[in-house]
């Protein structure tokens, strides 16, 4: 074990489930935790406080960094926060809850970032380890804090790690074996403030990469493939639209794999044009991780996807509901409205991220199955305003209501529609997160008779 933070006193800014599992973890090193919160009340911190920990919350954090040895930060601190501000001040290390984490966790270490296709590709790329016969985790901002696994991984173990722009806010010495960078389009502008800070944070995943390492990417997209060109580590092109020299890609057909045909591309069990990109990234990582082929082409035709991205929810009197809750922005919802053909109804919108609508409003007029939309949350006039410029003008809005929103489009669909959830927004306005709002949306959804 290592006993670099053993007797050592440790701060843990924000209580939600990285804190958490970063506290337990830091007990386990034989740190005493320092838990700071905005909230007064907790859930879960009386565990912690029975392991040892010291319980502060609703104490400004910044009160509480004298007189301790480091500072472990969760992905919703923002890095110029009072609390990073007065450590740096004093001299105080600060890490992120990932740096932290995986500084002591073993395994082999696969991380995925972009904008979207995240959750997809990390959860495709743990089936085929695990299929393959290997111990696999999943982590990161999938929703399992990597001090989570840390916990329970061993050596030999697989973790394949989701990564944020977040989460690399204060992340400095992160080092996966393997990475995949799927896209870059605009999201978190709110938080960021310009793609270009944005995109600096997600090449940061692989800037401790070397020449023993080895990096996926998407040879489709400019961003990825300038990444690329600036990484030490070995590539690994993915694409759906270019023969390659190697990595993964599409011919007449038939995904190819380290120049092997593996399977047709309507074999993938998950549909749209954004899951063949997914599948694509999966494959190629897991080849270079030793995966056989023969486990791939079984995973790419059993997997059926992730909760809360394109979900078959219901059908009801001839009307399919669709729960895509994981549409956090314009990008990934314009996939799923790409996608959509039968006659829509769609829901939109949902708390602020400083992201234009622009396109998505473009898209949304590109596909005449997308006949009406029903509009929810913080951004609702926002993008009232993009559709209306755009020559979209069949729009409801139902405020912060969602049982109306739900009840409209009952209303609205007819047999041998779609009602399409894919609200192109975070969802703090209404809800606690995505997984929230869409459990939600299926248990609302499930009551209509």
């Amino acid at each position: 074990m290592d006993e670099s933070l053993k007797n050592k006193r440790v701060l843990v800014v924000g209580m939600a489930r990285s804190g958490l599992a970063a506290a337990k973890l830091l007990c386990q090193l034989g740190a005493t935790a320092v838990l700071s919160d905005n909230k007064t009340e907790i859930d879960g911190i009386d565990e912690l406080v029975k392991l040892g920990c010291e319980a502060r919350p609703g104490e400004p954090a910044e009160s509480l960094v004298e007189g301790c040895d480091a500072v472990v930060v969760s992905p919703a601190v923002w890095y110029n926060a009072p609390v990073i501000l007065k450590a740096q001040e004093l001299g105080v290390p600060v890490m992120s809850e990932l740096d932290f984490a995986f500084r002591h966790c073993p395994g082999n270490k696969f991380a995925v970032s972009g904008t979207n296709g995240k959750t997809t590709t990390v959860t495709l790329v743990a089936e085929m380890l695990r299929n393959a016969g290997r111990n696999a985790f999943t982590a990161g901002n999938i929703g399992i804090p990597l001090s989570h696994v840390a916990l329970e991984a061993r050596p030999g173990d697989d973790i394949v790690i989701e990564v944020s722009s977040f989460q690399m806010e204060m992340t400095s010495e992160f080092h996966p074996h393997g990475a995949i960078l799927t896209n870059l389009t605009p999201d978190h502008l709110n938080r960021h403030g310009t793609m270009e800070v944005y995109g600096a944070l997600k090449a940061r995943m692989v800037a401790k990469m070397d020449a023993n390492d080895f990096f996926v990417y998407n040879a489709d997209d400019a961003f990825c493939v300038r990444t690329a060109e600036a990484c030490k580590a070995r590539k690994v092109p993915f694409s759906c639209t270019q023969k390659l020299k190697n990595g993964a890609y599409v011919q007449d057909g038939q995904v190819i794999v380290g120049g092997r045909a593996l399977c047709a591309a309507e074999e993938i069990r998950i549909p749209g044009p954004h899951n063949l990109e997914n599948a694509l990234a999966a494959s190629a990582l897991a080849a270079e991780a030793g995966v056989p082929l023969a486990v791939i082409r079984h995973t790419l035709r059993t997997f059926a996807g992730v909760e809360h991205r394109m979900e078959f929810t219901r059908e009801l009197d001839g009307v399919r509901w669709i729960n895509d809750s994981k549409g956090t922005n314009p990008e990934a919802t314009m996939r799923g409205v790409e996608g959509m053909t039968a006659p829509t109804v769609l829901i939109l919108g949902g708390s602020e991220k400083g992201t234009p609508f622009d396109a998505l409003a473009q898209v949304i007029v590109a596909n005449p199955n997308i006949r009406k939309i029903v509009t929810i949350g913080a951004t609702a006039e926002k993008i009232e305003t993009a559709l209306r410029a755009a020559g979209f003008t069949d729009i409801t809005p139902c405020g912060s209501d969602f049982n109306l929103a739900i009840e409209t489009c009952r209303k609205l669909a007819q047999p041998g529609w779609t009602v399409l959830f894919s609200p192109a927004c975070a969802s703090f306005d209404m809800f606690s997160d995505y997984e929230a709002r869409g459990r939600i949306f299926k248990e609302l959804v499930n009551k209509l008779n």
